[in-house]
């Protein structure tokens, strides 16, 4: 099962989020003084199927959105999502707890070279702008996805795309697991032989 996190916390955990104090307003802050959202689309993206794109100049520093949605254990999330090819999963916390996405930010898009970043604030997570953003530019964030089993490739076509949404402490992680499940493999297939070839040898 593949799980969103914040990028800044994977020197902590691969999912734990931390307080960035560059945050213009907080989800806590936007909610409690109604200050009003950015005005924001749905529509179709050439990163992957529907993406969320800026409908006026945003500035930098600027909550956009708020990954809402349940909340459920990650052990309730590996069962709603057994076999599907996608997750709206985001881990908050130390990942005992992830987010079903419901909402528009679960459309936003996965980039390599992002302009928006998600952060954990009191258990909640925003998505906030990275630069300043010009009307008609989708909003991205890097998804540093954690947890996963399968390939996840990226196709946001950024100079520096790592081909994949997972994070790089992931991917590393992932590969570690592919060489050892190689070798075992391996090991096993010439033990076969050798097994076989003593049946050959001795009728």
């Amino acid at each position: 099962m593949r799980i969103r996190g914040p990028a800044n916390a994977e020197q902590a955990a691969p999912w734990a989020g931390s307080v960035n104090s560059s945050v213009r307003y907080t989800a806590e802050q936007l909610v409690s003084e109604n200050r009003p959202l950015p005005r924001l689309i749905t529509r179709s993206s050439d990163i992957h199927a529907a993406g969320c794109f800026a409908l006026e100049d945003i500035p930098k520093g600027t909550v956009v959105l708020e990954y809402t949605g349940e909340r459920i254990t990650k052990e309730e999330g590996d069962v709603r999502y057994d076999g599907r090819p996608f997750t709206y999963l985001f881990g908050i916390g130390d990942g005992a707890v992830v987010i079903d996405g419901h909402g528009m930010a679960m459309f936003v898009n996965h980039s390599c070279d992002p302009n928006c970043e998600t952060d954990e604030i009191d258990g909640r997570i925003i998505i906030q702008t990275l630069r300043n953003l010009k009307a008609g530019e989708e909003i991205t964030y890097d998804y540093w996805l954690y947890d996963g089993e399968d390939e996840a490739p990226c196709y946001c076509g950024s100079k520096n795309c790592r081909g994949s949404m997972y994070s790089p402490a992931e991917v590393k992680r992932m590969q570690r697991v592919a060489a050892k499940a190689k070798k075992q493999a391996e090991l096993a297939e010439r033990k076969n032989r050798a097994a076989s070839n003593r049946e050959h040898s001795n009728p």
